[in-house]
């Protein structure tokens, strides 16, 4: 009877070791709102404002490690102050493409992912479409664009998934009304539903 209790667990363990090492693939939705807001130079101050950001996810894992490409529209909203009390509201929309690699740990349809990479993000106007941007993105042309790198983790149940996220930007946004803004740094909490 030993025999056979150990046999079994053993045939377990190896398949569920087994199991993390198959690669797998996943692909959903996902939104959300996030807080942004500048690191500056000289005397301007910058404020948290609430935005929103919403796209497509997909997870490619093996041997409990995986990539997990984004695109997803983000309205961002910040405000910038001067030394005299003059208080301006910077509104813009941009298409974010992070690359992520993460690990989860966890089994049964539940678990806590843990992940960081950088993201290229495209600010939106009349002279840059989500399609220009997009098309951009996959031609590889990322010439003044911002760069910047997110870390956080996730909660997984089933197909359900709650992200909390930093993004701290490494190159500076804007030339022309953000031009007395350095960095964007802004913080993420998404809802993300896996299709399949």
């Amino acid at each position: 009877m030993k025999k056979i209790i150990l046999s079994a667990l053993f045939i377990c363990s190896s398949m569920m070791a087994f199991s993390q090492i198959l690669p797998s693939f996943q692909f959903g939705l996902k939104g959300g709102v996030n807080l942004t807001k500048f690191s500056t130079e000289g005397t301007l101050k910058s404020d948290n404002r609430a935005g929103y950001y919403g796209g497509v996810w997909a997870r490619i894992g093996a041997a409990g490690i995986h990539l997990q490409p984004e695109m997803y529209i983000s309205g961002k909203n910040t405000s910038l102050k001067d030394p005299n009390g003059f208080d301006t509201n910077v509104d813009f929309t941009s298409l974010d493409i992070p690359v992520l690699v993460g690990t989860k740990i966890g089994a049964a349809g539940v678990g806590i992912r843990l992940n960081t990479g950088p993201v290229v993000s495209f600010v939106l106007s009349k002279d840059q479409t989500i399609k220009a941007a997009a098309t951009e993105a996959f031609k590889g042309k990322f010439k003044d664009q911002n760069f910047a790198w997110q870390f956080g983790a996730g909660l997984d149940v089933s197909k359900l998934g709650i992200d909390l996220r930093y993004e701290q930007g490494l190159t500076k946004i804007g030339k022309d009304e953000f031009s007395g803004a350095k960095k964007l740094g802004l913080f993420t909490l998404g809802l993300a539903y896996r299709l399949f």
